[in-house]
């Protein structure tokens, strides 16, 4: 078996501040091999985007990795200082943010930006590395590269400059995309298109991706493996079709049954009951239990461990449900 581009064991990073301690991410694992898709779902402040940037190294005072190991081809990255981070950051590991404009400088020209970005890490050219940049360019769709190349930020719709931050993040071939809910502010129809051209680049560079969002309906169509995370850690993980069709933790499926589509047309919509526990004063047992109508006291005494299944899925809850209960 092929190493994993992605390794995460125990991630625990914690916000040290006047009323606590706030644990954003506290104990996660989970793996992402080379060309594959892995979706993390939950909602907000269930520890996604912290997760993330945890990652990419991005992690600022009062917050901090207190625990756990981040390999990026087998090499341990957690330890490193901000300086070899940044030989790392942008050459072998790259980040996709909600806000395009949090990548480009709204005063510069594309081809500015990009280029510094190539020239960065890799001693070529400019002209090399112009011509990196508009096949960068080409790859996200963007029509006519050499000429958009030249152009400002503003002068391209959201979409566009959603695909440009997607080209700068491809600019090295990184070995892992971190995409931050790149789409969320997008119409459906640019959406769909950057997911397919996504899905597309994965598949033929062999980029591995983390892809970060609360909308089910984008990771059904695109990731390869679902990770479902509650209150700073991951509830259930498995394929796709394992974790949407055949959900086995209770707050799966209560993510799944409170889309609209899966509800009956007049219908009241379902909800979840109650509202996320605050991540600086988690319960004893499992987060979920407040709001999980399958509780024991089991649930209430501590939290539960992730189960491996045989078909490859991880559940972590005491009650979970089998697949006959899930259909």
């Amino acid at each position: 078996m092929t190493q994993p581009v992605l390794e995460v064991e125990n991630l625990a990073t914690h916000f040290f501040t006047r009323d606590g301690v706030v644990k954003a991410v506290d104990g996660v694992s989970f793996k992402v091999g080379a060309g594959e898709v892995l979706g993390i779902v939950g909602e907000s402040g269930s520890g996604k985007s912290v997760t993330g940037f945890s990652i990419m190294g991005l992690i600022d005072p009062p917050g901090r990795v207190v625990s756990g190991s981040i390999r990026l081809a087998g090499e341990e990255i957690v330890a490193r200082d901000d300086e070899a981070m940044r030989k790392v950051r942008g050459k072998h590991l790259a980040m996709i943010f909600q806000d395009p404009m949090m990548t480009l400088n709204p005063v510069l020209r594309i081809d500015t930006q990009m280029i510094e970005a190539v020239l960065a890490h890799d001693k070529v050219s400019e002209q090399a590395a112009r011509e990196r940049c508009i096949e960068a360019l080409s790859m996200v769709g963007i029509p006519s590269p050499a000429e958009r190349l030249v152009a400002y930020p503003h002068q391209f719709s959201g979409g566009m400059r959603q695909r440009v931050a997607i080209a700068t993040a491809l600019l090295h071939r990184p070995k892992l995309i971190i995409a931050d809910e790149p789409t969320t502010a997008l119409d459906v129809t640019i959406q769909s298109q950057i997911l397919a051209e996504v899905q597309k680049l994965c598949a033929e560079t062999g980029t591995a991706m983390v892809w970060i969002t609360h909308d089910l309906s984008v990771v059904a169509g695109l990731a390869d493996r679902i990770a479902v995370m509650y209150a700073g850690r991951i509830v259930e993980e498995g394929n796709v079709s394992q974790v949407l069709d055949v959900p086995r933790h209770p707050y799966t499926r209560g993510l799944i049954g409170s889309v609209p589509s899966a509800n009956p047309l007049g219908a009241r919509l379902k909800q979840i009951p109650g509202s996320t526990p605050s991540l600086g004063r988690l319960p004893k047992g499992c987060s979920f239990e407040p709001r999980c109508a399958s509780a024991s006291e089991a649930c209430r005494a501590a939290k539960p461990d992730a189960t491996d299944y045989p078909d490859g899925s991880r559940v972590a809850c005491f009650n979970p449900y089998s697949l006959a209960r899930a259909s």
